[in-house]
């Protein structure tokens, strides 16, 4: 897989100083970024990542662009050569009911028109996601009323795991459904759950990287949605020499 890094991360650093942030992400060896959680501008944004060496992969767009917005969306997308738009979390309208069809009904039209632009639309995953409404999960569900031609998934180790499944098998489950990984660790910190840097908590990642690339996975983004205390630049490097480092 091609290691990534997600700019969520680094919302904050991205919103005050994207040059001086993309240089240190680009100096600690990623190659790959997905957009998500700060403002920008596409062409500006291209034209830093060009001169860093950095290829933007994916994207988090909010739900109210995609579906009413998607012309410019595209046209944003193909600014910043980034082939995948991505949505970040389920619209509550959809969530708090459990209508995976509905969403795939009224979403359907944008990722039609993204896969004639050449772009494919993926979904970030959550927890919820794996409460079960009927006795299915809302993604299994998604999985199921959804053309793997239009949606991909963006399978996130964390939340995969907080909501009590083993993250290599849904993994090999899911083959040929998941172009892009969310890569997040969960440590135990004071009895309580903790994003960590990939390899500082309990997940089991020489299993879950080997699935990934058992299913042909092409893109995975380190994430850590909360640094505490620690500075997340150095926390993505303490992913990075992590994966690295691991066969």
């Amino acid at each position: 897989m091609n290691i990534g890094a997600q700019l969520y991360t680094l919302r904050d650093q991205m919103n005050n100083d994207p040059a001086a942030t993309l240089t240190r992400v680009a100096e600690i060896g990623y190659k790959h970024v997905q957009v998500s959680g700060f403002s920008y501008d596409a062409s500006e944004l291209k034209s830093l990542c060009d001169n860093l060496g950095l290829q933007i992969q994916l994207t988090h767009t909010p739900p109210e662009r995609i579906l009413e917005d998607t012309a410019a969306v595209i046209a944003e997308h193909k600014r910043m050569a980034c082939p995948y738009v991505g949505l970040g979390g389920m619209p509550f309208e959809y969530r708090c009911t459990g209508d995976a069809k509905k969403f795939i009904e009224d979403f359907t039209p944008a990722m039609q028109a993204f896969a004639g632009a050449g772009l494919k639309f993926q979904y970030h995953n959550h927890a919820f996601e794996f409460e079960c409404f009927g006795g299915v999960s809302m993604y299994d569900a998604l999985i199921n009323h959804s053309d793997p031609a239009l949606l991909g998934f963006t399978l996130d180790t964390y939340w995969v795991a907080w909501a009590g499944l083993e993250v290599p098998a849904l993994i090999k489950r899911m083959a040929g459904r998941i172009d892009v990984c969310h890569l997040k660790d969960l440590a135990i910190i004071e009895n309580q759950q903790r994003y960590a840097p990939v390899g500082h908590g309990n997940l089991n990642w020489p299993a879950i990287l080997a699935a990934f690339e058992e299913i042909g996975t092409q893109f995975a983004f380190v994430e850590q949605d909360d640094c505490y205390d620690e500075n997340p630049l150095d926390e993505l490097q303490k992913s990075y020499t992590y994966l690295e480092e691991t066969p």
